[in-house]
């Protein structure tokens, strides 16, 4: 059977969207190597994974809404490589926690995710972006069926967990500001 080829204006606007994906990654790898980290190159790290993680994720869950209020249904074709970007700067952010941060130390990592609720919340989320992840092939798409709907309504789990753990993270230094944009965006997406 002979594969369809998208139409042109999706595969431009794929390509730019992996493009612009990847830019934050790549600025972190110049800023690696031209010494741009700051004096603290491990938080700097893990605030900007971060912040990528939280806006792919709701970049991602504003997708159907948007879809929704504009009629605009091929939009719906990139909420899959979106969310895939949101599991790949999640899985930066918890690698830089887990090998720069603690340096592989899985006792003071449980320890960690015990006694830190936001960290606590933050590996939940983590945790909830896997099988997300994992199930994103069509393959996938096509053996769960309607299951697969129901498996990745869990984004908006997801979603409110990553806005409590940027919250609980900032809250220590009362900076809640961007945590409290985040959340505005989820509540108005959650109403549309």
């Amino acid at each position: 059977m002979k594969r369809r080829r998208a139409p042109r204006d999706i595969v431009v606007a794929k390509t730019a969207i992996w493009l612009l994906c990847l830019t934050p990654a790549a600025l972190l790898v110049y800023r690696f190597f031209t010494g741009g980290l700051g004096a603290n190159p491990i938080e700097f790290i893990t605030l900007r994974t971060g912040f990528w993680t939280i806006t792919l994720i709701m970049v991602t869950l504003a997708i159907t809404p948007l879809r929704r209020v504009t009629g605009w249904n091929r939009i719906i074709q990139f909420r899959r490589l979106l969310g895939l970007f949101a599991f790949f700067y999640a899985t930066l952010h918890f690698l830089t926690y887990v090998t720069l941060d603690l340096f592989f130390d899985f006792g003071l990592i449980a320890d960690d995710i015990v006694k830190r609720p936001y960290i606590t919340v933050g590996f939940t989320a983590f945790l909830l972006l896997i099988p997300l992840a994992a199930t994103s092939t069509k393959a996938s798409i096509r053996r769960l069926g309607r299951n697969w709907t129901r498996l990745h309504a869990l984004l908006y789990a997801t979603g409110i967990l990553a806005v409590l753990h940027f919250y609980w993270k900032r809250s220590s230094k009362n900076d809640v500001f961007e945590p409290l944009l985040f959340a505005a965006i989820l509540a108005a997406l959650f109403t549309v």
